[in-house]
């Protein structure tokens, strides 16, 4: 082994060469932030350096972690003389130009991040030779300048790539289906395009996937559940997806966090509507504008883990069934912008953690419950004080009548109170309990007014229609 390190040294290659190549990277660091590298220089010990650790043995550089370092400049071809290099830590500072294709020297390389930063130009081809790389962050720089290159697929024991909010375009090259050990894949808010890239189906172990805000179109799988089964969290949310939603997404038990709203998905077989039996229950579902049509169906409410339900902007109808009162855990439900018709079940007023309950141009009728913003006729009910932790109440430009429930001083969470354009009458509640906090985008001050300016219009109204 000895023998080895001398023979390394007899071509150059010694911790010199990485004092060297340091000393170079400082360099072209931008002079206002050389500070921080202060402790770098030739009267200190190479292994003290600010950010740099040393292997046991052999004393080179095996980690270089620079991450919110604050600094400036590019970054610095000499890099690629790190020769025992292992991780490679430079996220969150503000280098620019582009990375040194001399990073594909790196052949120890484990781990890469250069996320964060205003990296130009190209991904050199050169990375894709650090063979070992298992972790690779390129994402939230200015990247641009063409496709993402096919030799992505050389690394294939990749489990964490993130290249998303780029500019890079084009189709995701099918060469990347070696990656199956792939855990989290990130490509979103670049312009890339086609089908949903069929290469990622072979990722059998992928929980995080991210290709929002791109122009990907067409279909998604009929199996696509099957297929990427141990899925956690999923968006892909404004594309141009179309076609039904895969009734395959029940079969993934883990997922959490669901998003594909603003893309153009029919049908009312949804990953949280899904016909039973449902195995699956995630805690965030966004269906948001899309053509997806039909009724709610009733299975919905075995959906106990849910927190977010968003189906604003589709061509829902029917009834709103009763088990959406089975949600307990809800914090949001927005259903907006439908054609849901009947009552509002009183159900509702057992989701007591509901922060926003948003029903919005829609077709209900008849008694309705706290928090609405509809054409509803009816009454505001006293269960509306239930409602502890409601933030937004939005009840405007609707039919309502009667008195206002003396239990709206029982909401000590409201921010935003909008009961403008209704026909209530009776005595004004009692709302002194509702406190005002700074951290509130609406005071509740704010939100007496309101109440305060309702009632003189609503008064005005009477004697103007007096007279």
């Amino acid at each position: 082994m000895r023998f080895a390190f001398m023979l390394l040294e007899a071509y150059g290659f010694s911790d010199e060469t990485d004092r060297r190549a340091l000393l170079d990277f400082k360099s072209q660091v931008s002079e206002d932030t050389q500070v921080v590298l202060s402790s770098w220089n030739n009267s200190s010990p190479l292994c003290n350096w600010k950010g740099v650790t040393c292997g046991v043995k052999h004393k080179r550089v095996i980690r270089l972690d620079l991450g919110g370092s604050q600094l400036g400049g590019v970054i610095s071809p000499s890099i690629g003389n790190l020769s025992f290099l292992k991780s490679l830590d430079l996220i969150n500072n503000s280098f620019t130009g582009a990375i040194p294709h001399e990073v594909g020297n790196l052949f120890r390389l484990h781990f890469l991040d250069l996320s964060s930063n205003a990296l130009e130009g190209m991904i050199p081809i050169s990375i894709f030779n650090c063979s070992r790389l298992s972790r690779l962050y390129l994402d939230t720089n200015h990247l641009r300048g063409g496709k993402l290159p096919s030799s992505l697929g050389n690394l294939t024991s990749l489990t964490e790539f993130q290249l998303h909010d780029n500019s890079l375009e084009g189709e995701i090259p099918g060469d990347i289906a070696r990656l199956n050990q792939m855990v989290e894949f990130s490509v979103a808010a670049n312009n890339f395009s086609g089908g949903f890239p069929h290469a990622i189906y072979n990722f059998s172990s992928l929980e995080y996937l991210h290709i929002r805000n791109n122009l990907f179109s067409g279909f998604l799988r009929t199996d696509f559940g099957k297929l990427l089964p141990n899925l956690v969290r999923l968006n892909m949310r404004y594309n141009y997806f179309k076609g039904a939603i895969p009734a395959t997404l029940a079969n993934i038990s883990n997922l959490q966090h669901f998003s594909i709203n603003d893309n153009r998905m029919t049908g009312i077989c949804l990953a949280v509507t899904c016909p039973a039996p449902l195995q699956i229950s995630p805690q965030t579902s966004d269906l948001a504008n899309n053509l997806i049509s039909g009724n709610i169906p009733h299975q919905i409410g075995n959906l106990v883990s849910l927190q977010e339900l968003t189906l604003e902007g589709n061509l829902l109808t029917g009834l709103l069934t009763t088990s959406i009162g089975k949600l307990l855990r809800l914090q949001g439900l927005d259903l907006r912008f439908n054609s849901i018709s009947g009552e509002i079940p009183p159900s509702i007023g057992n989701l007591t953690r509901l922060e926003r309950l948003y029903l919005a141009n829609n077709r209900f009728e008849g008694t309705i419950t706290p928090s609405l913003s509809n054409s509803l006729t009816g009454s505001l009910p006293e269960d509306v004080g239930r409602l502890e932790n409601l933030v937004d109440l939005w009840a405007a430009n609707n039919k309502l009548s009667g008195q206002l429930p003396q239990t709206l001083g029982n909401c000590l969470s409201l921010e935003t109170l909008l009961l403008e354009g209704n026909h209530f009458d009776g005595a004004f509640p009692n709302i002194q309990r509702l406190k005002e906090s700074p951290t509130k985008r609406l005071t509740v001050s704010e939100a007496r007014k309101e109440l305060i300016s309702m009632r003189e219009r609503f008064f005005k109204t009477r004697r103007t229609a007096r007279h």
